[in-house]
């Protein structure tokens, strides 16, 4: 009996507890959506279309940035790891004239390239793995260093920082894991056309 007068406060301060926690979170989950700050749509496109290497040939610390300074007017073709494929797919979607690309910032690539570290040179100093703007390298001071070449965008960053001069940059090999089917044509597209034809013989009818 006195055990449980006694756990009665206890059980009654957990309940509080839980309630202020539920209470807590459906506020905060309210304050979230209904102060939450939409982004561009446009810039979210343009960014979709850039390679995401984050590699700043462009001028700017990764594709996001470039992206928005793009929405704001500046100008499409400052991108070599995207190329001309994509200066054109940028200027088909903001609806301007597709320019060449600014031989300033770099010349777009024949091949696609990793880095690979000759890791019996490597002496660990950990440069590289500071330099790479998407955490593709696994290592420690004083430790081997190896690149997850899946991860890899061959921005060649970690090159120039290795003072042993212990990495490569190597081309990709095209093979199964690089191919893929071409993107789909929209589903109102394929409507459109399949339907054609027999529009066109039930009017001749």
């Amino acid at each position: 009996m006195i055990d449980s007068i006694a756990q009665q406060p206890i059980l009654a301060a957990l309940i509080a507890l839980v309630g202020l926690g539920i209470l807590f979170g459906a506020l905060l989950g309210y304050a979230a959506e209904k102060f939450k700050v939409e982004g561009d749509p446009i810039v979210e496109q343009i960014d979709e279309l850039l390679p995401q290497t984050q590699c700043g040939q462009c001028g700017f610390p990764g594709c996001k940035p470039y992206a928005e300074s793009i929405a704001s007017g500046d100008a499409i073709n400052k991108c070599p790891p995207g190329g001309q494929s994509t200066i054109n797919a940028i200027a088909s979607l903001l609806d301007v004239p597709a320019p060449e690309l600014d031989a300033e910032h770099g010349e777009e690539a024949d091949l696609k390239t990793v880095a690979y570290i000759r890791e019996d040179e490597c002496i660990g100093c950990t440069k590289c793995i500071q330099a790479c703007p998407v955490d593709a390298i696994l290592g420690a001071a004083k430790l081997m260093h190896t690149v997850i070449a899946d991860e890899c965008t061959g921005c060649d960053l970690c090159v120039e920082p290795c003072p042993v001069d212990c990495i490569d940059m190597l081309p990709v090999k095209e093979g199964l894991r690089q191919w893929h089917w071409p993107a789909p044509a929209k589903t109102a597209d394929l409507i459109a056309s399949d339907r054609a034809p027999h529009n066109d013989e039930g009017r001749a009818a």
